[in-house]
């Protein structure tokens, strides 16, 4: 049975006028209306876990760098008991930023307003001239920390949400956890960051990248052509819609609107070498090709962090791209090598609010701490070259998203809606391990209308 929507905007729409969960369409003006962006900050990025940072961003007791909660910001901490904490980057006193700078080390935050000081875990300090209370006499200086918000490390990445009692984070993982520690939790040292992340605006809604990080995978066949043509992501300008690399796998989703794109190995590795997957074991594969990141001596460590079920899966159907409601990105990108290598490029990317009409896109960059500086290196390049702002796959989604923005802002064009009845309905593979929501086959709009239905499901809700 269709919930009830909530809440009815200053013209009379309602949020299922916005959302026709009947014929699986998306108004357009979502993209830049105003109100709806207001509530989009109290209803869903006040409310569920947001990607922060990595934890050897902040490797030493004091180390901090500043984010945004949607557009709150936080200062992200580690204290000397080795904890992280995320704070309101707002003094109580009288609303300055406590913390000026982006990153650094400070084993205490003053605001440079009144001097009022605190922790790394937001605790008050205290305030100047403390024989005559300047902090006042009506709240206990306990009642006068930071606001503080919820935090959850998973495997090095920092989460955190404003809703205190709200679902734990491996409610909001749900079934997707199962495919997330295959990316995330493997080795035994974990991922590393390689240097700050890129950090850059574009004058787009947060919804348009983060609706096309639940998978869609129709566009890569258009958008990015140029790249099939040239022969950096497979096949060729003759072949790209008869053999659509990189189309036909499995799609994993679930309620919560997120999803991974699981490729089969073996069609990864045939369109960079004719060498056939047939008839080869579990480790054998692995060795032929091994996950983005992992080399041949990280393949041990595989099969100590994850179960039987999930190695095997690495080593035939892994999960590559995706995304994690509202606003993350997933590309663990395959790139072998000529000499047998496959180095690959492991990224991530946040599209944090900036208003209705601008987004700005945060690029994550990783590799395996265990892994040689040499592994490293071309992680790093590998990424940066298709990544990012410099990255040849991104630079195509970067002129799209501003022109559908434009377009949403229309006085004829809002009103058109966007189209996910492209659908093939969920069936479990026979032999399937893992859990959620699975569609195999020729990828189609099932986990980007998922995505919608977690931004209903949120937006719903008074």
């Amino acid at each position: 049975m269709l919930q009830k929507a909530t809440f009815t905007l200053a013209d009379g729409a309602t949020l299922d006028d916005l959302v026709k969960r009947d014929t699986n369409e998306v108004m357009l003006r979502v993209m830049s209306d105003e109100e709806l962006y207001k509530l989009e900050m109290e209803r869903i990025f006040a409310k569920t876990w947001l990607l922060l940072a990595h934890d050897t961003e902040i490797p030493k007791a004091g180390d901090f760098v500043v984010r945004d909660m949607g557009e709150d910001q936080v200062i992200v901490t580690r204290d000397r008991n080795d904890e992280i904490h995320v704070s309101l980057n707002v003094c109580p006193h009288r609303g300055m930023k406590v913390c000026t700078a982006e990153a650094g080390n400070a084993h205490a935050h003053r605001c440079i307003y009144h001097g009022w000081a605190f922790r790394p875990d937001g605790s008050f300090i205290g305030a100047p001239v403390e024989k005559e209370q300047m902090h006042g006499n009506r709240l206990g200086k306990d009642q006068l920390g930071l606001k503080k918000a919820r935090v959850q490390v998973y495997g090095g990445l920092i989460f955190a949400t404003w809703d205190i009692e709200g679902p734990s984070f491996d409610e909001y993982l749900g079934d997707m956890k199962y495919y997330l520690d295959q990316l995330f939790c493997r080795t035994d040292s974990g991922l590393e960051m390689l240097g700050p992340p890129q950090r850059f605006v574009l004058p787009c809604n947060w919804k348009i990248p983060g609706e096309q990080s639940g998978s869609d995978g129709f566009h890569t066949l258009t958008l990015h052509r140029s790249l099939m043509e040239g022969g950096v992501m497979g096949g060729t300008a003759e072949s790209i819609y008869d053999n659509a690399p990189g189309m036909y796998g499995v799609d994993v989703s679930c309620e919560q609107g997120h999803s991974l794109r699981c490729l089969e190995a073996a069609q990864t590795f045939k369109m960079f070498s004719d060498i056939s997957f047939e008839g080869k074991s579990v480790e054998e594969r692995l060795a032929m090709l091994p996950p983005p990141g992992i080399t041949k001596e990280l393949i041990p460590q595989l099969f100590k962090n994850l179960s039987a079920d999930q190695v095997e899966q690495l080593a035939t159907i892994p999960p590559q791209v995706g995304g994690l409601f509202p606003n993350i990105l997933v590309a663990f990108i395959f790139a072998p090598r000529t000499d047998g290598g496959s180095s690959g490029a492991l990224a991530l990317h946040t599209y944090v609010p900036r208003g209705p009409d601008k987004v700005e896109f945060i690029n994550f960059i990783f590799a395996e701490k265990d892994a040689p500086e040499q592994v490293k290196r071309d992680m790093l390049q590998n990424s940066i070259q298709q990544t990012g702002t410099s990255g040849i796959i991104e630079q195509d989604d970067a002129d799209t998203w501003p022109q559908i923005m434009r377009n949403a802002r229309g006085v004829v064009s809002k009103d058109i809606t966007l189209k996910y009845q492209a659908l093939h309905g969920h069936e479990r593979p026979e032999g399937w391990k893992g859990g959620g929501l699975l569609y195999p086959g020729f990828t189609k709009d099932d986990t980007q209308w998922n995505w919608w239905m977690a931004y209903y499901n949120l937006m719903a809700e008074a």
